[in-house]
């Protein structure tokens, strides 16, 4: 089991830049996956960025590819979040999600953390 706590949203002008991050705890953060995903009002959840357990693979929605940046670091049971050049349609609820390796099934969820871009 792991638990997921985002930090790191805010409101911020288009073109700027925030870094999320999710903190894991509990045991065996190394054997999950993790990716981010976000919820927009009126919109369903989207597929944002994704990670390998390892860090060694990541994925990204076509959305925000070449803007944002996803890593992890095993050794601080953190994952985060890099968004760059950010614009209005960035807004939403950022959610840290993970799941276990050899699956691509995300099972555990943090509670968000909004980000709002103006402009």
């Amino acid at each position: 089991q792991v638990q997921l706590v985002e930090s790191g949203g805010g409101l911020v002008q288009a073109g700027d830049s925030l870094r999320l991050s999710c903190a894991a705890s509990g045991r065996t953060f190394s054997d999950y996956h993790t990716g981010w995903f976000r919820q927009a009002p009126g919109k369903g959840r989207e597929f944002v960025a994704g990670v390998s357990s390892s860090g060694g693979s990541t994925y990204y929605a076509d959305s925000v590819k070449g803007r944002f940046t996803i890593s992890r670091d095993n050794a601080k049971s953190t994952v985060y979040l890099q968004m760059n050049s950010l614009k209005p349609e960035d807004t939403a609820v950022y959610l840290c999600g993970a799941g276990l390796v050899g699956t691509h099934e995300f099972t555990y969820w943090g509670q968000g953390t909004q980000v709002t871009v103006s402009s």
